[in-house]
């Protein structure tokens, strides 16, 4: 705990030396323009890959950065997102390398894991044929984490509180990301639903 305390001492000390009143500001309200939806993987942090600084994005990690409609916590920090911070821009990201996409891959994950990638499965029946046919591991898992985040944006589309939004008339757009481990790059999936189908 010594060190953890020291290193925000000294981070706080940075912050306040480049911007004097930064914390007094950030303390007085929270207005983030974008809700980023990720892995919690440690080497995956929000506000650093995207270049921002705290207040800037509201967060919510989960394993392999999944959308379950039934995931009350996941739900209710959309619907905070959406009904108080008035957020229009949602960042649904993965990962390349995602341990919890190489765990539902390859039928090692146990327990409460198991359950929670249950849904990649899913993912893996309905691009059985694509992904076969790419016969390096490395590369099968890393279209796996491209196609999983793709299915959460749709999920995202489909939830019920993003259609109420849409339906009350509110601007909101979900964009698919993945990051690389490799080389501290985001990737656009070329995915992005900005209203229900028409």
């Amino acid at each position: 705990m010594k060190y953890i305390l020291e290193n925000n001492r000294r981070w706080a000390a940075k912050i306040t030396e480049r911007d004097p009143d930064f914390f007094k500001r950030l303390s007085r309200q929270q207005r983030p323009n974008f809700l980023w939806i990720g892995c919690s993987d440690s080497r995956v942090p929000a506000n650093e890959i995207l270049g921002l600084d705290p207040g800037e994005v509201f967060v919510h990690r989960n394993i392999a950065n999944l959308v379950n409609t039934v995931d009350l916590n996941c739900s209710a920090v959309l619907q905070f997102a959406i009904d108080v911070l008035n957020i229009s821009n949602i960042l649904l990201c993965g990962h390349y390398g995602c341990s919890g996409v190489r765990a539902a891959m390859t039928k090692t994950a146990s327990g409460l894991a198991e359950h929670w990638l249950g849904p990649i499965q899913d993912t893996i029946d309905e691009h059985r044929a694509e992904l076969e046919k790419i016969e390096d591991e490395q590369k099968r898992l890393d279209r796996l984490c491209e196609l999983s985040a793709l299915q959460q944006v749709v999920n995202l589309s489909h939830s019920p509180i993003i259609q109420k939004a849409w339906s009350q008339g509110k601007t909101l757009r979900i964009h698919g990301l993945i990051y690389g481990l490799s080389d501290g790059l985001l990737r656009d999936l070329g995915m992005a639903i900005d209203g229900p189908p028409r």
